[in-house]
């Protein structure tokens, strides 16, 4: 069963979903509904990390490497 929703959004945010929507070929509404879809089947923060997190967890254990050495190096690269 379909219900009507009613969003309150700028106009200018709507005039470009308008379009990027007439781009697409869909409506409005299948673009919405297809972004609501999405949220549904996205992994939670709690949930299994990406593969190249995994291959990069513990790549740095017994190296010495701390927290002040990656504050130091970032300093150097951006101060």
């Amino acid at each position: 069963m379909q219900s009507k929703l009613t969003l309150r959004l700028d106009e200018k945010l709507i005039r470009k979903a308008k379009s990027h929507a007439r781009r697409s070929g869909k409506s409005l509404s299948q673009l919405v509904a297809e972004y609501f879809a999405l949220l549904d089947s996205r992994p939670s923060a709690a949930s299994e990390p990406t593969p190249t997190v995994s291959k990069l967890r513990g790549v740095l254990r017994g190296s010495g490497v701390d927290t002040d050495d990656y504050r130091e190096y970032l300093e150097k690269k951006y101060l």
